[in-house]
């Protein structure tokens, strides 16, 4: 699928404003930046729709025209993509314990499986702790493609719809059910974040609606191109869909929005996701400067940037302290500079490989053919 500027736009303002949302590690970026901070942990659930949206159609494209899924290409580009920046600022984490941002870490086998967000104590494990976000994806990438190529095997519209309707039904009766339950034993601890905001099967609503779209494009053409025909409507949707999304997470924590609140907001998300594939959209129309580089380094800017953020505050924190937007700035670039680093240095290289390989593989089957 093409780069689109709407899509890279989207990705930009995730990673962006999750970076600003982890700015509490530093104390903040001045009252300037408290509005724009508040609400920054919803840049996860725009990933979230993004990555259903963009990994449902490379799935669901093969399987519409008849053709075997193949597995093994699939879960070996995943981790071409994956592993080798997630193993490098593993690595680092693990051989420097005074770079963490916090002191406390679990054990390395939680990373390295892919389980750190179904067995976290985040009261004395909080660093590294952005990694709960990739093991949902991971755990989407296990298990999608073989549900799709089930359902692809005696396609069903209603059993589609069945099946999207339980997810959404059942994750808020279990959020509520979750929140009610702590909430009447006054447990102490962190068990909003261990029992309600990493667990995988609390968190599929973004997956779902990006799966959604993917599925109506996939399969529904005709109907998809006249979704992105008024892509601008749908921007208009998405943007309410999201204001009232943040009235109901007005208190984070609260019951109101991890039981609705979650459906809510993917599903506006989902609108801004139409809007970001039109190429005639106020999002979608225009390429601004820098948006493509940021979106392409994204995934190494999130598994950086609280390193860097650690860094700058050891060295400068207290001369930066109170400073508004010389404080935003020197925290922006080296945040930047930083997820650079780590993208051309690691990520880069090893996709460039993965493109080389298959090219490779390519050439031996045309051969064989022949």
């Amino acid at each position: 699928m093409q780069r689109l500027p709407g899509l890279d736009l989207l990705r930009a303002i995730a990673v962006v404003w999750v970076m600003l949302f982890h700015s509490f590690l530093v104390g903040g970026l001045g009252p300037d930046f408290k509005w724009l901070e508040r609400y920054g942990w919803m840049g996860v659930d725009i990933f979230f729709v993004l990555s259903g949206f963009l990994i449902g159609r490379q799935v669901l494209a093969p399987l519409a025209r008849g053709e075997a899924l193949s597995f093994g290409d699939f879960y070996a580009r995943r981790a071409w993509r994956i592993l080798p920046a997630f193993a490098a600022v593993l690595a680092i984490y693990l051989a420097f314990p005074a770079w963490r941002e916090a002191p406390g870490m679990a054990p390395w086998w939680q990373f390295a499986t892919f389980t750190f967000n179904l067995l976290v104590d985040y009261g004395t494990q909080q660093a590294f702790s952005h990694a709960w976000s990739l093991c949902v994806e991971e755990h989407f990438y296990l298990v999608f493609p073989a549900l799709a190529w089930a359902l692809s095997r005696r396609p069903s519209m209603a059993k589609f719809v069945g099946v999207c309707v339980l997810v959404v039904v059942a994750g808020i009766a279990w959020r509520a059910g979750v929140w009610l339950h702590n909430d009447a034993l006054d447990r102490p601890g962190p068990w909003f974040v261990e029992d309600l905001y990493y667990p995988t099967w609390c968190r599929l609503d973004g997956l779902l609606m990006g799966v959604v779209l993917a599925t109506i494009a996939v399969y529904r053409p005709a109907t998809w191109e006249r979704m992105t025909a008024r892509e601008n409507a749908f921007a208009v949707i998405g943007l309410l869909g999201m204001a009232l999304a943040f009235w109901l997470f007005r208190e984070r924590t609260g019951l109101l929005g991890n039981s609705i609140g979650w459906p809510v907001l993917s599903a506006a998300i989902a609108c801004l996701v139409v809007a970001g594939a039109g190429t005639r959209s106020w999002i979608g129309r225009w390429s601004l400067p820098g948006v493509a580089w940021i979106a392409g380094i994204s995934y190494s800017l999130y598994l950086s940037h609280k390193l860097v953020f650690h860094a700058v505050d050891t060295a400068w924190g207290e001369v930066l302290a109170g400073r508004g937007l010389l404080t935003f700035a020197v925290y922006a670039l080296t945040t930047l500079a930083g997820g650079a680093a780590l993208h051309y240095a690691v990520e880069r290289p090893f996709l460039k490989l993965r493109e080389h390989r298959r090219a490779r593989t390519r050439l031996r089957l045309a051969d064989a053919t022949a």
